[in-house]
């Protein structure tokens, strides 16, 4: 006895970004007629800009590793991740035409780096699976228990058997994650936890003089932990307003935690990490004593340039006159932050749709037939390739989760 064909229901997935176009293609596949509605002229637009300097997708690291990047959402995660894991978004990529490769990090890239030639390659494959995309398409709220959105041809209803809400966290909203959608969901009874910057800069007060010499300068070569913790190699830019990139982001989700709690945190580096304190007091101390403090921590230290303009802004001058005090300095500067850089600049955002207001199948329990995916939920990751991948699965997940609901 053969199986029942699948019913064709009509899907109407808001947010066309990574999230929302996965769950558009999985159910595309199996039959269902999708429609994206995009706020945005274009879709994916902040994967295009990911892309721009290199399309971080995902990692290479052992999947239980990589699985425990999410924090408190490990366990929420994991089945969603199991079911669409780093090597499944490599085939993904290859599927489209697209090779990847392993950098020195770990991290996974398409071999033309870029976002746009993917991204194409993507959306006419979707187009051939009949999904069909609406750009300049706003979701502005409800009309009952309907969804109402603003096209260029005025107000519509949208007319679904289900609905998935892909529309990111708050991060970057020119590029349309705004999280105006929050109030319209509060108001349904839905929680949320607030969102915070993640993968962020930080303010930091700098002098003047420090600023107008030293911003936009790289200090690389370096580690840096917080509070004990591990501690990670890598490079970070000074700005004008404190610092940024990727070793500050790998910190950002502790340091922004203990600025909410405690008022305070500080960034711990080593800027000379293949030389012992040891070693670096007794070097200093052989210099000649009326060189430059430049050419000493240059010839007994290997440190000029931002590393040395560093060192000087935030060390007191009778511990920079005293070779052991200094040495341990080196290997130990603090560095006191005052605050994350706004949420709009952020890579990504933390908070979002508490994993208590949906069910197993992504589906809000205040709202049946209302399932929601990506960023928009209470969790977040550093870069690496983390966060897109997440999104792929979620996306997926809700998907999945929605032939669920609808079989039933």
């Amino acid at each position: 006895m053969t199986a029942a064909p699948l019913k064709k229901h009509r899907i109407a997935i808001i947010g066309g970004g990574p999230a929302g176009l996965t769950a558009a293609e999985t159910l595309s596949r199996d039959g269902h007629a999708v429609t994206v509605y995009e706020a945005m002229p274009t879709v994916a637009r902040k994967f295009l800009l990911a892309g721009k300097s290199g399309l971080n997708i995902t990692h290479s690291e052992e999947f239980p590793r990589f699985a425990g990047r999410y924090g408190a959402a490990n366990d929420w995660l994991r089945t969603s991740l199991e079911a669409f894991t780093p090597d499944d978004v490599r085939k993904w990529a290859t599927g489209l035409g697209t090779e990847t490769f392993t950098g020195s990090s770990g991290r996974v890239f398409p071999t033309v780096m870029k976002a746009s030639p993917l991204l194409r390659a993507w959306v006419a494959r979707l187009r051939e699976h009949g999904v069909e995309i609406l750009t300049r398409h706003r979701w502005v709220g409800f009309d009952g228990n309907a969804l109402q959105v603003e096209t260029p041809d005025g107000m519509k209803v949208i007319e679904a058997d289900a609905v998935l809400l892909a529309l990111g966290g708050a991060s970057w909203p020119r590029l349309g994650s705004d999280a105006c959608w929050l109030p319209w969901l509060q108001e349904r009874g839905i929680a949320i936890a607030d969102f915070m910057p993640a993968n962020c800069g930080f303010d930091i007060d700098w002098s003047e003089h420090f600023r107008e010499r030293n911003a936009g300068a790289p200090i690389k070569s370096v580690t840096a932990s917080v509070n004990g913790g591990v501690s990670l190699p890598g490079e970070f830019v000074i700005s004008r307003h404190g610092i940024e990139g990727s070793l500050v982001y790998a910190h950002a989700a502790t340091l922004r935690d203990l600025l909410r709690a405690n008022g305070k945190a500080a960034l711990l580096l080593d800027l000379m990490p293949g030389r012992s304190q040891e070693r670096l007091a007794r070097d200093l101390s052989r210099q000649d004593r009326k060189a430059s403090f430049s050419n000493r921590l240059r010839k007994g230290a290997g440190l000029d340039g931002a590393k040395v303009a560093l060192l000087r802004e935030l060390t007191a001058p009778d511990v920079l006159s005293d070779a052991d005090e200094l040495a341990a300095r080196i290997k130990a500067l603090p560095i006191p932050l005052v605050a994350p850089r706004p949420i709009a600049e952020a890579i990504s955002s933390a908070g979002g749709i508490r994993q208590s207001a949906i069910d197993e199948n992504f589906m809000l329990r205040a709202l049946p037939g209302l399932f929601v995916a990506g960023e928009m939920l209470d969790w977040e990751a550093p870069t690496g390739g983390y966060l897109l991948t997440a999104c792929f699965a979620t996306g997926q997940a809700a998907a999945r989760g929605m032939q669920a609901w609808l079989a039933r």
